[in-house]
């Protein structure tokens, strides 16, 4: 099964994707994860990500293609994988549609984690006091937030054009609610 996530920052999708990825046995693709992987084991396509890394550059599509590409090609990813947070645009989702065209698949569903937007903020400011995360600043949320609305409100629509593939999840309440809502979401 080919899944995509998708939730603002402060959702829960970093944790419900790899509950669920758990759950169906196949591997939670995240690109930030591929990246820093493919730059500690010196790949190639690593290689190339670092030198954009280090310049403090957004790694080009490109080469995050190339890395999805490697793990979908891999014996792990043979009955699918989760993609969390990726595609984020619509000229990503369309490459990624080629791409799993390529392995005669396609998306099958997209789980959209709904967050009250108080919510989302409240959670990322607790978790920069937990975590000490810098990114986790009030400035710095509402523009990521916007970045996501501004993004994702397209790609919802992208992928709503495809009778039955979108489920909205509310992202509220407990871990494992979440979780159950999430699991009857892919199953329905």
């Amino acid at each position: 099964m080919y899944l995509l996530m998708l939730g603002a920052p402060g959702s829960g999708k970093g944790t419900q994707g790899k509950l669920l990825a758990q759950h169906l046995g196949i591997p939670q693709v995240s690109t930030g994860d591929l990246i820093r992987a493919a730059m500690k084991d010196g790949t190639p396509l690593g290689k190339k990500a670092k030198g954009f890394y280090d310049q403090g550059m957004l790694v080009p599509d490109d080469v995050i293609f190339g890395l999805i590409e490697e793990i979908l090609a891999s014996p792990a990813a043979k009955n699918g994988v989760l993609m969390d947070g990726f595609p984020r645009t619509i000229p990503q989702a369309e490459a990624v549609d080629r791409l799993l065209a390529s392995k005669r698949a396609t998306v099958e569903r997209v789980v959209l984690l709904d967050v009250d937007e108080k919510e989302l903020v409240s959670r990322l400011l607790a978790r920069a006091s937990k975590e000490g995360r810098a990114d986790d600043n009030p400035e710095s949320i509402k523009k990521r937030l916007t970045v996501f609305h501004e993004q994702t409100a397209p790609l919802i629509k992208f992928y709503e054009g495809r009778k039955g593939v979108v489920r909205r999840v509310p992202g509220m309440g407990s871990v494992d609610d979440i979780q159950r809502r999430m699991r009857e979401a892919v199953q329905a």
